[in-house]
């Protein structure tokens, strides 16, 4: 695969470069230190599973990591001695591992992602060309590593395999991995990416060492914006606190204009409980265009954080310190002033998600959806 190829993959955020293009990692100093210290120490664990939240950076870092490993000499007691342990991940931009990664022909690496949807062998490899995946991991794409254990034996030389998601296996495939990991292959290492890492086995969490990763700054997730070909931020902290510290949010939020959609529903609530119709009728129409779909979707999952909001600041007195949309911490105190209507809040958001799951599964109209949730809002606040 070329480095620059377009081609749809399992494990990339739509629009944005694959984590193994993305050379720097801004925002995980002690996660990147405590590797390189069981590194400096020999105490290299054969197994690290690396959690956080989606798209805050962990497979960028599985990526930093295993570019490390490979491109990295191991100290083979020569007559120079042993060479300064390393302090940093970072290796340099034109080093054969880096091309040879980034072309997924590095014949030290298996990455093990999902594959193609369908029953058959060759109906899978023409729907992963096509940009249609399985649902999950399944074990047929963990056999994969027999044969690419088999040919990297030869070299002598370190192995890594990036699972990305472990989350994803299946009980098959999870169970094929646990084997590997009970009795794991000589000179090679596991970096499990995981975002939802209690869907694990615990047998599995218990054979790894975990590298656990944060939501970002605003500093450092404007940079790794920045880097990963994003607009300019006119407003980083709103951005952070929006996209709850997550590049991949981040991303989507700028590509599908989310923080015009977010003021524009903070504008909506503030209306409330007198509605404003024209700009409840302009997000109902925006809504129903076509090839909207991506924005229809964003806008529901934005309406339910601004929920989540209004639900927090009753609850605890005050709202968010950081304002995602102008005008924000006003409505939120004026429409959540107290614990009781907080809770109105929280069973509002609980009847909305369960009305926009009926509403997908009969597939109503996507404008009638929209002003069907924005009732229901204008009702709550008239509580």
């Amino acid at each position: 695969m070329s480095e620059h190829s377009d081609q749809p993959e399992p494990d990339r955020i739509e629009g944005a470069p694959h984590p193994r293009m993305t050379p720097h990692l801004y925002g995980h100093e002690a996660a990147q230190a405590d590797f390189l210290d069981a590194y400096n120490s020999g105490r290299l664990h054969h197994g690290w599973l690396i959690t956080g939240p989606r798209g805050v950076g962990k497979a960028t870092l599985a990526w930093r990591i295993a570019r490390f490993l490979l491109a990295t000499p191991e100290d083979d007691g020569g007559i120079f001695g042993a060479p300064p342990p390393p302090q940093t991940l970072d290796i340099a931009e034109d080093h054969p591992v880096m091309h040879r990664t980034r072309a997924l022909s590095e014949p030290g690496l298996f990455l093990l992602r999902r594959g193609g949807s369908g029953s058959t062998e060759s109906l899978r490899e023409k729907n992963y060309a096509e940009g249609k995946f399985a649902a999950e991991i399944l074990v047929g794409e963990v056999r994969k590593l027999t044969g690419f254990f088999s040919l990297s034996a030869a070299d002598g030389g370190r192995r890594v395999v990036i699972i990305d998601a472990a989350d994803e296996m299946n009980v098959q495939a999870a169970n094929a991995i646990l084997k590997m990991l009970e009795e794991p292959p000589a000179r090679t290492t596991l970096l499990m990416i995981a975002h939802q890492p209690s869907r694990l086995l615990p047998t599995i969490r218990s054979r790894c060492r975990e590298l656990r990763l944060h939501p970002l700054a605003a500093d450092d997730m404007t940079r790794a914006l920045e880097q990963a070909g994003g607009h300019g931020v006119e407003n980083p902290a709103a951005l952070a606190e929006l996209s709850g510290g997550s590049v991949g949010n981040a991303f989507r939020l700028t590509n599908l204009d989310g923080m015009k959609i977010y003021a524009e529903l903070v504008r909506l609530y503030d209306s409330l409980p007198d509605l404003d119709r024209a700009r409840a009728q302009a997000l109902a129409q925006a809504a129903a265009t076509r090839g909207a779909e991506a924005k229809l979707d964003l806008l529901l999952a934005l309406n339910d954080l601004l929920l989540a909001r209004l639900a927090r600041t009753g609850a605890l007195g005050h709202p968010p310190r950081t304002e995602a949309a102008h005008g924000e911490a006003a409505m939120l105190s004026r429409l959540s002033p107290n614990p009781q209507r907080a809770r109105a809040w929280a069973d509002t958001a609980q009847a909305i998600s369960a009305r926009v799951g009926h509403a997908r599964a009969v597939n109503l109209d996507p404008a009638a959806l929209v002003l069907d949730t924005v009732f229901k809002l204008q009702k709550t606040a008239s509580g």
